[in-house]
């Protein structure tokens, strides 16, 4: 057996004898040694390399940084814990930390809603020296990606789901929470000549995805009740403003949270104006994010600007288009998402690469060519196809270029070109597909 790489416990960063245990017993369920070993690195790096916690008067703090950036993203720290959501009930300190990363949230969002990574202290960002826009100190970066609110959103009703606990929910929960609600709102109202954007972003780069057009606003919207999204989950300009993924991402975690709001704290209010907010986005996401493909058929759009025009792609960063039953949007059955997986995972995308190596999903961030390990994991947790899984996994298992760790994207011919060593997401998504293909395809690995 390949000795584990994980930090000696006296170094990780937390520690819970939960996931510990849980760690060991599913590796002992796992008969491919490497694909153990790969797990038992991977599924505990979030706890073991990215936390900063403490529980101070004020109740518990949790901080996550996503590895090699000393920052913490709305998006990623929420994708980061997420598969330890199942242990927190059993594990108090666990739960304490958990708690902590949605109370940090919650005090992030009343920072800034249109920010989508921070800083742990109330400091400037230097890196960013170039940007303009309006930069609060705590910020680390000031670009506005509605699927970080839904992060959010998603974690807290993912955390009270899994503990029952509501300490978390306060004055300031509340407080972040309409915060979320007025800024998905205000990303409805489209493009009014003579009216100034309540958001603007420009960037002094030579990467043109880096940087919002005309004047940091933005290509022209047409309301039509989709809320708008600037950035991607790449953190890439939108090519049209409308991100289909993200909306859809929207409607499941308002909708879920109107639940909580409505039925567990007592919030009517809130809990109608979220599920109105969902409804309209969804029937607005039937409207016009629905298109007709010339070669795939009718399908889910990538992006729209309510005008009519659609972009037809993939990006392997959550939510994507590939994505959609994992987040709860759609069933994996359902028509027009069968026909736009079998186009995501064709050359009707133009970010789908096939090489020597392994094929998937890659971007514009990383490049033509890049394939990100996150869109092999996203295939097999939407997968209906054994024969599907079981290739996935071993692409994944056979291009960590003997790291032992998932990347950022990999070189589709050389699985030694890769970017980011430590990138907390990959691994903690590897670790959920592999407690996935354990409980829903057995026989493939144990």
């Amino acid at each position: 057996m390949r000795p584990s790489l994980r930090p000696p416990v006296a170094e990780r960063s937390f520690r819970s004898r939960a996931v510990d245990d849980f760690i060991e017993t599913t590796r002992a369920r796992i008969t491919d040694p490497q694909l153990g070993w790969l797990f038992g690195n991977c599924h505990p790096n979030t706890l073991d390399t990215t936390v900063w916690h403490e529980c101070g008067d004020d109740g518990p703090d949790t901080f996550v940084i996503t590895g090699d950036i000393h920052a913490m993203w709305l998006r990623d720290s929420t994708a980061q814990v997420w598969p330890y959501l199942r242990h927190a009930r059993e594990d108090a300190a666990l739960q304490r930390m958990l708690c902590g990363l949605v109370r940090r949230q919650a005090r992030c969002i009343l920072i800034d809603p249109c920010a989508n990574a921070f800083n742990r202290e109330p400091v400037p960002s230097p890196e960013w020296s170039g940007d303009h826009t309006v930069m609060l100190p705590g910020v680390f970066e000031r670009k506005y990606e509605p699927d970080s609110l839904c992060a959010f959103l998603r974690l807290s009703h993912g955390y009270h789901a899994a503990t029952g606990n509501t300490g978390c929910f306060d004055g300031k929960w509340l407080a972040a929470f309409d915060r979320v609600l007025e800024t998905l709102r205000e990303g409805q109202r489209g493009t009014v000549p003579g009216v100034p954007p309540a958001y603007r972003f420009e960037r002094t780069t030579a990467r043109a995805i880096d940087s919002l057009p005309i004047r940091g606003t933005g290509y022209p919207a047409r309301a039509c009740g989709l809320t708008r999204t600037p950035f991607r989950p790449s953190d890439d300009a939108a090519v049209f403003p409308y991100l289909i993924p993200a909306n859809a991402m929207a409607v499941v975690c308002l909708r879920r949270m109107a639940d909580l709001l409505g039925d567990v704290l007592g919030e009517e209010d809130r809990a109608r104006a979220a599920r109105a907010l969902a409804d309209g986005i969804d029937e607005a996401i039937r409207a016009c994010g629905v298109i007709h493909h010339p070669h795939a058929g009718r399908v889910f759009a990538y992006e729209v600007d309510g005008y009519g025009s659609a972009l037809f792609m993939d990006d392997a960063n959550l939510p994507s288009l590939l994505s959609l039953p994992y987040l709860g949007y759609v069933a994996a059955d359902d028509p027009v998402y069968r026909a736009t997986r079998a186009a995501v995972l064709s050359e009707t995308n133009p970010f789908f690469f096939k090489g020597s190596a392994l094929e998937g999903v890659g971007g514009p961030h990383a490049g033509i060519g890049f394939v990100w390990p996150m869109s092999l994991c996203m295939r097999i947790l939407t997968s209906t196809e054994a024969a599907e899984v079981e290739r996935c996994l071993l692409m994944l298992q056979s291009t960590h270029a003997d790291t032992g760790f998932m990347h950022e994207a990999i070189w589709m011919d050389d699985p030694a070109r890769f970017t980011r060593p430590w990138f907390a997401w990959a691994n903690s998504l590897f670790g959920e597909t592999i407690v996935h293909v354990l409980e829903r395809w057995p026989g493939l690995i144990d």
